[in-house]
């Protein structure tokens, strides 16, 4: 249920974004809002505010509220072949750190027959996978966890990445640590079954802890 400034925020918004208020268009007076939407003063200012902050909106003292060109929408994109530092390499790592492990927490809540097959499928692929096919099938598997949370824009964020994602921090983390090393190997597996285990069961604070601590090694072993 809307409160009274959400309601104004909402019926402004419409006729912004509906080009009945233009850019440079300026808002109704206050007493012309108090008037249409039936509300206080206090509300309305609320309201304006809250355009404000949105970037919908800019109040010039004693002469009112006009409205701000509405910026074009953008798709969020990232390019990994700008990934050249190592330096780079641990920031996304710890950007995937921030995002992964709510986006697994997410999973677990939200998990349903449908995505859990994809996640099942996805560690089978990876374990069978060895050396040979190991990043693809280690995206596949991050990409259907972020699948399992029902929400597009982990998914789109994921596909942004691609699996370079993947791909960048092993390549830096150097021979010690290739895939070609059968401790690494069963380490990550092990790793990334917690993480599938956590998430099947619906145990959001386990899927949390198993993601981080799985990206969190990778960081770790980055560093080292």
């Amino acid at each position: 249920m809307r409160t009274r400034p959400q309601h104004v925020v909402a019926g402004l918004k419409e006729k912004i974004l509906s080009g009945e208020l233009g850019p440079g268009a300026k808002l109704p007076s206050e007493a012309e809002l108090i008037a249409e939407y039936a509300v206080s003063r206090t509300v309305v200012r609320e309201a304006v505010s809250r355009l404000q902050a949105e970037g919908l909106v800019e109040t010039f003292q004693g002469r009112g509220s006009f409205v701000l060109a509405v910026p074009e929408p953008s798709s969020f994109t990232l390019e990994t072949s700008a990934i050249r530092s190592h330096h780079d390499v641990l920031a996304m790592v710890d950007f995937r750190i921030g995002v992964e492990t709510e986006a697994a927490a997410l999973a677990a809540a939200r998990v349903t027959p449908a995505s859990a097959a994809p996640i099942s499928d996805a560690m089978a692929d990876f374990v069978a996978a060895g050396h040979a096919g190991a990043v693809e099938a280690d995206f596949a598997f991050h990409r259907a966890i972020a699948a399992a949370t029902d929400n597009r824009f982990y998914v789109d964020l994921l596909d942004s990445l691609g699996p370079m994602m993947i791909m960048l921090p092993r390549t830096r983390l150097g021979e010690e640590y290739t895939m070609t090393d059968a401790t690494h190997v069963q380490r990550v597996q092990r790793e990334h079954e917690n993480i599938a285990a956590a998430v099947l069961a619906g145990d959001v604070e386990t899927a949390r802890a198993a993601m981080r601590l799985h990206l969190g090694n990778t960081r770790r072993r980055l560093s080292s």
